[in-house]
């Protein structure tokens, strides 16, 4: 399990973690590195193909723990990370099933929805910065950070309408004092080439997607027209904006999970 963006393996896990614990699973939660309790520097800095390297190093470290089968391993991943998944499960295909909730799959059909929630100053300063960003890491100097996410107006990765709600669904009682909410600026020249939905197709194993009919941070559209494109794929809509998994629906975003899980993870009974 690993969470999207600057999102670090405790915020980004806990919740469901621990009922997918309760339901039987073991569960492993990782950072991607350069971020929480991963290695790697600069830090806070978002590079797609580290971070699909990283899932494949997780699921290979997974397979070798004690009383783990490594013919019924799982993959979740949530917004950015859950847009991992797509490329990550079309590369494995011994995984038993897999989970996307609320995925970015297509950074070009977010993108422009994404510029429409900033106003015209703030979009020309991230994009300056970015580019200040990128330019200054090819001769080593230290990344460029912005918020995650920020209201209109702020210069942040992201300020769609739910994007300030991650504070409430991941952290409510502030018990995660070193999640450090910044990314590097350079995120903002790369993620709208970002399109893992492409790899569906070749996803073997059962998927399932959440999405949000809300959502205004990385769409339901794109992941619903994504997920057709995968031979196994099931699709659990949720009523809320990105983060009602963690919040008003979660219960409902649970219970569909659990089920997918016990479905494909658990021994046939041969009866």
């Amino acid at each position: 399990m690993a969470g999207g963006t600057s999102v670090t393996k405790e915020p980004a896990s806990d919740l469901f973690a621990a009922r997918f614990n309760d339901a039987g699973f073991a569960v492993l939660a990782f950072d991607h590195r350069r971020f929480g309790e991963s290695g790697g520097a600069p830090r806070q800095v978002v590079r797609v193909d580290e971070q699909v390297a990283d899932w494949h190093a997780a699921i290979e470290y997974a397979a070798t723990l004690p009383d783990v089968d490594p013919d019924r391993i799982s993959v979740w991943g949530f917004s950015l990370a859950g847009g991992h998944i797509f490329h990550v499960a079309a590369d494995h295909p011994r995984l038993a099933c897999a989970i996307a909730q609320t995925p970015l799959v297509d950074g070009r059909a977010v993108a422009p929805h994404a510029l429409r929630a900033m106003t015209p100053l703030a979009a020309l300063r991230l994009f300056g910065r970015g580019v200040a960003d990128a330019l200054g890491g090819l001769v080593g100097r230290p990344p460029l950070l912005v918020p995650t996410a920020g209201a209109r107006g702020a210069v942040a990765s992201l300020t769609t309408p739910d994007a300030m709600e991650g504070d409430q669904a991941l952290d409510p009682d502030r018990r995660h004092a070193n999640w450090e909410q910044t990314v590097a600026a350079r995120i903002a020249l790369q993620i709208g080439r970002y399109r893992p939905g492409r790899h569906a197709s070749r996803i073997r194993c059962p998927l399932l997607v959440v999405v949000c009919d809300q959502d205004r941070s990385t769409l339901p559209g794109p992941a619903v027209r994504a997920a057709r494109n995968a031979p196994a794929s099931k699709v659990v809509h949720l009523t809320g904006r990105h983060y009602a998994p963690f919040l008003e629906s979660h219960e409902q975003a649970v219970a569909a999970e659990i089920s997918f899980l016990k479905n494909h993870l658990l021994p046939r009974d041969p009866g």
